[in-house]
């Protein structure tokens, strides 16, 4: 799984699971699974399109990667740079938060440990 670190001014873009997933109303960076063949490229630019509407300039190498806990995926977060006004189409909610904010919010459990990490920098 990629999950797309995009950071615009200082604040990271964050967004809230729809209720009916798994871990439904808690937040996370947007992504998502890599399709049969697909690079992590592809990968956040069409899952991104998707979620977002907004387009994929570059996505950079993971910065941490993370089992998933509670199920079979490694979760990859990488910087990427985007073009265009993220809009929730399939979020309930999306926001821009500080690096210091994250640990305030909901956040899924390998999103949480990721921006620990940050913290930590």
């Amino acid at each position: 799984m990629v999950a797309a670190v995009i950071e615009r001014q200082g604040s990271y873009l964050v967004c809230q699971r729809p209720f009916e997933k798994r871990h439904g109303g808690l937040w996370e960076f947007p992504g998502g699974k890599l399709l049969d063949g697909e690079g992590v490229k592809e990968a956040a630019s069409r899952e991104l399109h998707e979620e977002l509407g907004v387009d994929v300039v570059t996505v950079g190498e993971p910065i941490f990667s993370l089992q998933d806990p509670g199920s079979p995926f490694l979760v990859m977060f990488c910087p990427v740079e985007t073009v265009g006004q993220p809009t929730a189409k399939e979020h309930l909610d999306i926001r821009w938060v500080e690096a210091k904010e994250l640990l305030e919010i909901k956040l899924l459990p390998a999103d949480h440990q990721f921006a620990c990490t940050l913290l930590k920098d």
